[in-house]
Formats: C-alpha cells, structure tokens, sequence
C-alpha cells in the first residue's frame, strides 16, 4: 500500500498558503517543515509538497492525479471551498459520481502549479 505521496511546486509558501487549509477540510495539517519542502498529515506526514522552483506547471493532459479520502460529503465539499479560496481551480465541482461498481461522491481541484488533487467520500445511501 503507498505510505505517503509527494508533489512538486514552484513555490513553496504559495503553496502552503494553498495546502494548509485545503487538507486542514480533510483533517491534515502540517506537521513538518523543511527549507525545501512541508509535509502534512494525521499522525505523520502523508502527503508533502516538495520545491521544485524550475519545473514547468504541471500539463492538465498528464493525467495524474491524488485522491484523498473523506469521511463525509461535507467534508469533500469543504475541501473544494477551501482550495478555491486559497488559489486553487475547479476540475470537478463535489457531487455523486455514480458508476457500474462504486457509488462516490468527489471534487477535484488544481493546485496553484496545476497538480490535480480530489477528495472522495462514499455514501452509503
């Protein structure tokens, strides 16, 4: 199973200013800072964000994507919120997504450097 995710930004405090309370809606918060990077989480760092100050905005084409866990619908919908008051841009706004196997609800988000990240939740109504 993966033990933590990382991704790069140009800017790190622009970036914090993003993360903090984007993840705080998910129950994260930051629990180590370096020079070059911060990382967040519960009870250890789970997800970090790593300087990369040359790197080239993140192509919406890649593909790639974290998904974080919610406990619930709201908390999906305060993570949304909160990344598009702290800079970030709908890539999908909350809502039940149902499919053939698995009924889920989720919003999707772009960072400040284009990393795309959702939140899910599944309801189980």
């Amino acid at each position: 199973m993966i033990d933590h995710v990382s991704v790069g930004v140009r800017d790190l405090e622009r970036a914090a200013r993003f993360y903090e309370p984007t993840l705080a809606a998910l129950g994260l918060s930051r629990l180590v800072m370096r020079p070059a990077t911060i990382g967040f989480g519960k009870a250890y760092p789970e997800f970090w964000i790593n300087l990369r100050a040359t790197m080239t905005p993140v192509a919406h084409e890649s593909g790639t994507h974290i998904c974080l866990r919610a406990k619930t619908a709201a908390e999906v919908d305060a993570f949304h919120s909160a990344a598009l008051a702290s800079g970030g841009r709908s890539d999908g706004a909350p809502g039940l997504r149902p499919h053939d196997r698995v009924r889920y609800y989720a919003a999707f988000v772009l960072d400040p450097d284009g990393n795309r990240i959702e939140a899910v939740t599944f309801p189980s109504e």
